[in-house]
């Protein structure tokens, strides 16, 4: 086959999961209960927000007459904040996160990443954030069509077992989220969390892991390799193997909530055999400073 048409195959290929991703993840984000006004709030803008009572403190002329006149009391006429503000992702898109030990019955960890940075994305883009990669591929901005840019950019396998986070152009201020297995060479990732917090970042570490991942429930002769080929190691007694492997798994997740703890960063967790919908709400709760 020549390079150009095995070229335009796997292009095609990618395409066609852009309409199945994006239909999923904006059910997935309709089901998400935000409120009245989901991450709305009063301060500068044109918008009208609510009326509330006045309070000590207005001056008269944030009054809003026409309605105090339908009673006794005196009401404020509040404008809806419209300082929006930028958030920026980043989903690992290496081989590692191919990886699922139940095709039938789960989703991949990158289908899951996949799913949640859309999601989170529809949420924040409907409460009037501006969204984008962490990098300077895709910068944030609002709007559906970024949405679609979003899509594009998360069906695009990364060669290696282990993507190292993106820590360039990260914007003052900002936040974000970086969605992955968190298994490669933590180095990147702390250098990533200390440049951020250094330009006022904020954001979330959620680690995405298949159930086995957590259980190792391999007994005798076994073979582990990597998604991406490049790690092959092969035992007689893979039950021997369990305890070193939970240890260093804890140890590896304790490295992570101390960094964040220390960049100002929220930890969360989330396995592919459990709810879609709740690891959502939680990622949405933890960007609006709703979850510890």
């Amino acid at each position: 086959m020549k390079p150009a048409t095995a070229l335009r195959e796997r292009a095609e290929a990618e395409a066609g999961r852009l309409p199945a991703l994006l239909a999923r993840a904006d059910q997935l984000a309709g089901t998400v209960l935000l409120g009245d006004h989901g991450r709305r709030r009063a301060g500068l803008g044109d918008d009208f927000w609510q009326y509330r009572p006045a309070q000590m403190g207005d001056s008269k002329r944030m009054i809003d007459h026409r309605r105090s006149a339908r009673g006794d009391q005196q009401f404020v006429r509040e404008r809806e904040w419209q300082i929006a503000q930028s958030v920026m992702l980043w989903i690992d898109q290496g081989a590692s996160m191919r990886f699922c030990s139940e095709e039938a019955r789960l989703p991949s960890k990158i289908e899951r990443a996949r799913l949640l940075g859309l999601a989170v994305a529809i949420l924040l883009v409907r409460g009037g954030e501006r969204v984008g990669l962490t990098g300077t591929t895709l910068p944030p901005r609002r709007g559906n069509a970024q949405i679609l840019r979003l899509a594009q950019s998360f069906s695009v396998d990364a060669p290696q077992d282990y993507a190292p986070p993106e820590h360039r152009a990260m914007i003052p201020h900002a936040r974000a989220v970086f969605i992955s297995d968190f298994l490669g060479d933590l180095a990147e990732v702390r250098l990533a969390l200390t440049k951020a917090a250094d330009r006022g970042v904020r954001g979330v570490v959620f680690q995405v892991l298949d159930p086995s991942e957590e259980q190792f429930p391999f007994r005798g002769r076994t073979i582990f390799e990597s998604v991406g080929g490049t790690l092959r190691h092969e035992t007689l007694k893979a039950n021997e193997l369990r305890e070193r492997y939970l240890t260093r798994l804890a140890e590896r997740r304790d490295e992570l909530m101390t960094l964040c703890r220390a960049t100002g960063w929220q930890f969360g967790l989330h396995h592919t055999g459990e709810s879609a919908q709740q690891a959502l709400l939680w990622l949405y709760r933890a960007l609006d400073g709703g979850t510890s």
